[in-house]
């Protein structure tokens, strides 16, 4: 199966520091306004998904989503969270840190895209198996 999101070791080691801080996380990748496309990363108790965010799937054991219009735009890409220094979101997690989530991304080949087409993402509303999850239905 292939992935729709990845993260590097260096985003990894960040994920492991904020959680044994803040406990369960989410991540949901922003559509421009405040912080332009980076990643963001909040308390998994404190943050409500859209019920139509679709999943991309887990980094570091974390629920990771984009908005249905962002996916659109992005869904021939997978998308690869990595860490550089800086200040990033000022409403992400990672903020006082003094590093910040990036997205990069790589452009699926034919052959992934159709097999990612006959597997479709789920949306947040659909998913029962992500603990302290919240979505705007509930």
């Amino acid at each position: 199966m292939i992935k729709r999101v990845l993260s590097t070791e260096l985003a990894n080691e960040l994920i492991k520091e904020l959680s044994d801080i803040h406990g369960l996380l989410v991540f949901h990748q922003s559509g421009g306004c405040c912080d332009g496309s980076s990643p963001m990363c909040f308390p998994r108790s404190e943050f409500k998904v859209g019920s139509r965010d679709i999943y991309l799937g887990s980094i570091y054991n974390q629920p990771f989503f984009i908005s249905q219009d962002q996916f659109e735009y992005w869904k021939h890409t997978q998308l690869i969270i990595d860490v550089v220094d800086g200040r990033g979101g000022m409403f992400s997690l990672e903020g006082p840190t003094g590093k910040r989530f990036l997205t990069r991304s790589r452009v699926y080949e034919d052959k992934e895209v159709k097999e990612l087409d006959q597997n479709p993402p789920q949306f947040a509303v659909e998913l029962e198996n992500i603990v302290g999850l919240k979505t705007t239905l509930n």
